[in-house]
């Protein structure tokens, strides 16, 4: 469980992140779930986005893929929004502040 000190610091390191994957129309497919796993497995930090067609909202679509992927949601901004999940087998991990 994060604090809301750690919330903070991950949503400014994830302010200049790159988008990485976007949820459209056929909303929390098994593609981004798995893409979504990869990228926090290589990553520990993501940012993604929820397009206006899809079936979810972007903190609905953040909370689902964060329960599915044992992750923790940071935070849904606009129509975006931030996950992060440790890796042990990691060398440098992200900062929590």
């Amino acid at each position: 469980m994060l604090t809301s000190k750690q919330r903070a610091n991950l949503r400014g390191l994830a302010a200049s992140a790159e988008t990485l994957f976007q949820v459209g129309k056929d909303g929390l497919t098994e593609n981004f779930i798995s893409g979504c796993d990869s990228a926090l497995a290589a990553r520990e930090l993501i940012k993604l986005s929820v397009l206006k067609s899809a079936p979810v909202t972007p903190r609905e679509a953040g909370e689902l893929t964060a329960a599915r992927l044992n992750a923790e949601f940071v935070a849904a901004i606009g129509s975006k929004f931030i996950l992060y999940r440790y890796n042990k087998n990691k060398s440098e991990h992200v900062s929590l502040g």
